[in-house]
């Protein structure tokens, strides 16, 4: 039974500890996404994996397009970074960065345009530099994160210069290029930028497809295969009756997998807003040489305008969907476990809704965000051409989870991306396949476990500092006020 905290919220029991496990001949991959897709390629490359048969299912409803058309990294582009507060995830950024870097033919990672270092404006507004209950507030991670900057810029051998304090809002609008004084203490890191995410995935789904190794599959996941008698996941039943068997099956399924795994104490599908602006050529070249600016106070950042298109985005609490799953997810402690909840947050994407539109309240913020950043008075009015909800998989921490399972045998689980694993592509399946191998870094070892000591709350709230909005809306509620 499980125990009883002093609030009354049930715990789950400690995990057994750690045991050997054999090299799989059969892996099963449940979605090409970043931690999919990259963790597929790295175990390609990896001798330990040479003679094992890798296939990968994902969600996508296009035969032969992976990943989904909906999945979080398919987008015109997210933001390259080593401006974390924390140095680990700094350093492993660092890593990743130095590949974006390589764009000098079209077998790099950042060839034909896919990476554009244009520099990076974190900024924060003036305030207290931790929350109520000890958490870092947005401004406390822009000052931790330029400490780190510098300590990298010196490691990489770039002048620290490239790291460059402003430190009042006057100087925020001359840095930011758009005259926009949208915080009051920030700096500009010369080397971060952006990558163009669906044509970089595209490139290294092409990559996987080439080594002739993978096996890729259009199907839905509807629930985890298991033997319940030896506690073992043996595959994946599909939504068509269809079971594939494995080995070893790596979750990787990113906001849709806490609807196959009861992850309600560990990770939660949140919704984010993004909204797509179409602009004149004139304001196309007085943007596309502006950095990236993003305000760790409200979560609001705009990215680079290529092709006309301005994206304007908010990482933020985001929206919980919690609805019934079709079938119960795999109980966190074995077939004698407690039950999982009866609702789970879900992702609701325009491919369950044609005309889905962000709610209007993520829809005002982005807009006054956007008379802060670019105070031009012909934009922040503008029509929005589209827009676009986009589903993290959020952990407590924002730390990412790529353990085994502790109680199934055969499960592995590689999610929790918490809306920052995009950037670290380039590196982030040879750290999971590290972990498959139960050698994970050492300085991840604590960060990426299981937690059957985790969240013990309705659900899961990210409070690392790098959220801005509420926390507590509910997808449905908020589309209603749209509505009404």
């Amino acid at each position: 039974m499980p125990e009883a905290t002093s609030n009354g919220a049930s715990t789950l029991p400690p995990p057994p500890p750690p045991h050997p496990r054999p090299t799989p001949s059969n892996i099963l991959i449940i979605g090409a996404g970043v931690f999919g897709l990259s963790t597929a390629h790295a175990l390609t490359q990896d001798p330990s994996f040479a003679c094992a048969s890798i296939t990968i299912i994902d969600r996508s409803p296009d035969a032969g397009v992976f990943p989904s058309p909906d999945a979080s990294s398919i987008d015109s582009s997210r933001i390259i970074r080593a401006d974390y507060a924390d140095p680990s995830y700094a350093a492993l950024a660092s890593e990743a960065q130095a590949k974006w870097r390589q764009t000098s033919s079209s077998s790099c990672w950042g060839g034909e345009g896919r990476y554009t270092e244009c520099g990076l404006l974190l900024a924060g507004d003036d305030g207290p530099l931790s929350t109520d209950d000890g958490s870092l507030t947005g401004i406390a991670y822009v000052k931790k994160s330029w400490v780190n900057a510098l300590a990298l810029a010196h490691k990489e051998g770039r002048p620290l210069s490239s790291v460059r304090v402003v430190n009042a809002p006057k100087y925020v609008a001359m840095v930011s290029g758009t005259g926009g004084a949208f915080a009051d203490w920030g700096y500009l890191n010369q080397a971060s930028g952006w990558a163009d995410a669906e044509a970089s995935m595209k490139w290294l789904y092409e990559r996987v497809v080439a080594t002739g190794r993978v096996a890729f599959v259009n199907g839905t996941v509807e629930s985890l295969a298991v033997d319940e008698g030896a506690k073992r996941v043996t595959g994946a039943q599909l939504t068509d009756g269809t079971t594939l068997a494995a080995d070893l099956v790596v979750a990787a399924a990113g906001a849709w997998t806490p609807s196959l795994i009861d992850l309600s104490t560990q990770a939660v599908a949140t919704g984010q807003v993004l909204g797509y602006m179409d602009l004149t050529e004139d304001e196309q070249q007085r943007l596309e040489k502006i950095p990236v600016l993003l305000s760790l106070s409200t979560g609001v950042f705009v990215i680079p305008p290529r092709n006309r298109v301005l994206k304007v985005g908010r990482h933020s609490y985001g929206y919980t969907n919690p609805k019934p799953p079709s079938k119960p997810p795999l109980r966190a402690s074995g077939p004698d476990g407690p039950a999982p909840p009866a609702l789970v947050s879900q992702p609701h994407t325009h491919l369950d809704e044609a005309a889905l539109s962000i709610p209007l309240e993520g829809e005002q913020a982005l807009r006054e965000s956007l008379r802060r950043i670019i105070p031009w008075p012909e934009l922040p009015d503008r029509p929005f051409s589209r827009t676009r909800l986009c589903w993290y998989t959020d952990t407590a921490t924002g730390d990412w989870l790529i353990d085994y399972h502790p109680y199934w045998d055969g499960l592995f689980i590689a999610t929790g991306g918490s809306g920052h694993a995009f950037k670290f592509l380039p590196v982030i399946g040879e750290k999971v396949v590290d972990c498959i191998k139960q050698n994970p870094p050492q300085e991840f070892k604590e960060k990426w476990r299981w937690r059957a000591d985790g969240n013990t709350g309705d659900y899961v709230v990210t409070k690392d500092g790098s959220r801005g909005g509420l926390h507590g809306l509910i997808l449905d509620e908020e589309q209603q006020k749209k509505v009404q």
